[in-house]
């Protein structure tokens, strides 16, 4: 029961596509693969609507066991997953929208809602990215969190901050405007934060010039605390554009979950995706996601 998981070497595409080979109930054997040019990943679009599916526009380590699954996430996976799967007669399952692909040729497509897939009966809806963690994961995190902070447990409020993208700015002035509503909400709290590996310097100087009970500045210290934030947490604030870090909020633990609003104005995919998040109560509420009846229909999808 193992599913081939191909990698396009981006840690968040590979943790999805783990988080649906465990969602199935398969062990994974990872394969590293990429397009040999960005020619080849433009053909891949026009070959796949001839129905041509062929493994020599691929760099890849040919496994050297057939599966009966292929799981993929992100452009760099959607044709290798349907090459693969037609070479090994295997069930094709890929985690976002594989928007410019033949969607019918999949055998399940988990896409996220704020991609506003299209319906048909192999595309399973999510409100937001897969995590590949579980209790264990998080109680691994709370102890190694254990001991870098001797602090109290107990009334922990944690922030998490990213950086900015194309569709989200991070300024030292939003910043420290945010900060300071964030202390002033928690009188009393235990106020943890971390920044990230995307996070300004500038923006970092802001932070670390305040009173947190902890803090980890990326820049100086790449220690995880994040598992322990959303395991001990009441409230946690995640910058908007961090989408990754919002599902894991939103999933796990028993935080209420707010978005620090730092996305740029307009419509867009992070729009469509906080907006979707509060509206269901798991941003600016505390309800968790359940992914249970997404996970059965993928299953039966998947032939498991």
């Amino acid at each position: 029961m193992t599913a081939i998981v191909l990698t396009d070497g981006k840690a968040g595409h590979e943790n999805q596509s783990r988080a649906f080979a465990r969602a199935l109930g398969l062990d994974v054997r990872l394969v590293p693969v990429r397009f040999k040019s960005s020619l080849c990943k433009a053909l891949s679009y026009l070959l796949d609507r001839m129905n041509i599916l062929t493994t020599s526009l691929l760099e890849f380590e040919s496994p050297r066991e057939p599966a009966k699954w292929v799981i993929g996430t992100g452009s760099g996976t959607f044709y290798a997953a349907k090459a693969l799967a037609r070479r090994f007669g295997a069930r094709c399952g890929v985690v976002l929208y594989p928007r410019g692909y033949r969607l019918s040729t999949f055998d399940c497509i988990l896409a996220p809602s704020f991609d506003s897939p299209s319906k048909r009966p192999n595309i399973v809806e999510v409100p937001a990215n897969l995590v590949a963690s579980d209790s264990a994961f998080y109680e691994k995190g709370v102890a190694a969190f254990r001991e870098h902070h001797e602090g109290p447990m107990e009334n922990i409020v944690g922030v998490i901050v990213g950086g900015p993208n194309k569709c989200a700015s991070l300024t030292a002035d939003w910043m420290k405007a945010r900060l300071d509503e964030v202390f002033a909400a928690n009188k009393g709290a235990q106020l943890c934060v971390t920044t990230s590996r995307r996070t300004p310097a500038d923006v970092e100087a802001v932070v670390d010039s305040y009173p947190w009970a902890y803090k980890l500045i990326y820049s100086r210290d790449h220690f995880n605390p994040i598992p322990a934030f959303v395991q001990l947490a009441k409230r946690l604030y995640v910058t908007a554009e961090s989408t990754g870090m919002l599902s894991e909020a939103c999933t796990f633990g028993s935080a209420e979950v707010v978005a620090l609003d730092n996305l740029n104005p307009g419509p867009h995919k992070f729009r469509r995706f906080v907006s979707d998040l509060r509206r269901d109560g798991y941003v600016d509420g505390n309800r968790k996601i359940d992914l249970s009846a997404q996970f059965a229909a993928a299953r039966s999808l998947m032939g498991v």
